[in-house]
């Protein structure tokens, strides 16, 4: 931002997408912005320019989230086809697709260590996934209707609240955030 620029300032707008757009993630370096899209697309961004680097097609309904690996080289999709992509950020090519929830995915958060994947579903599970593999590692089944995943706080773990924003249980006994009502998860230790 340039010195006489007041803070806020609107930079660019990134037109592609023919429908609403859903979720974004910025790359671990800050240079790509990933847009996940009702019109069942991912699209990649050069942030300096607005310009778009690719389009990533392979989802068969609306892409709810988008998420980078730490290192940067591959990006996740939760759609509302019930699957989790794996794309390769370099060639834009799908490396797996993992299946197992049985509606709607909302949010994918990586470990900060990039081996584990975290989806959550209006199926009421949280699902934690061996990246390498895609093989699945745990279920965890929720009370709430939706989650929300916060990978890197300082406050890692699970929690659920009830509908008077007091937290009713934890999976874990550490702290986490609470958007009304919804399990929000942390950074994931121990997994």
């Amino acid at each position: 931002m340039a010195a006489d620029e007041p803070p806020g300032k609107e930079r660019v707008t990134l037109n592609g997408h023919t429908e609403w757009v859903l979720s974004v993630s910025y790359s671990p370096d800050g240079k790509t912005l990933a847009s996940g899209s009702l019109d069942d697309t991912i699209k990649l961004w050069d942030v300096a320019t607005g310009k778009e680097q690719a389009t990533l097609k392979g989802h068969t309904s609306w892409v709810s989230a988008v998420a980078y690996s730490p290192d940067g080289k591959t990006l996740a999709s939760g759609s509302h086809d019930k699957t989790i992509k794996l794309w390769d950020v370099a060639t834009g090519k799908e490396r797996a697709t993992l299946k197992g929830h049985t509606n709607w995915v909302y949010s994918v958060a990586y470990s900060p260590d990039g081996k584990t994947l975290a989806s959550s579903s209006t199926d009421r599970t949280i699902k934690l996934w061996d990246v390498q593999t895609g093989q699945e590692r745990l279920t965890l089944n929720i009370g709430s209707f939706l989650c929300v995943l916060q990978p890197g706080r300082q406050d890692a773990g699970l929690g659920e609240w009830g509908q008077d924003d007091q937290a009713v249980g934890r999976a874990d006994g550490q702290g986490a955030g609470h958007p009304h009502g919804t399990l929000v998860a942390s950074e994931l230790r121990g997994v």
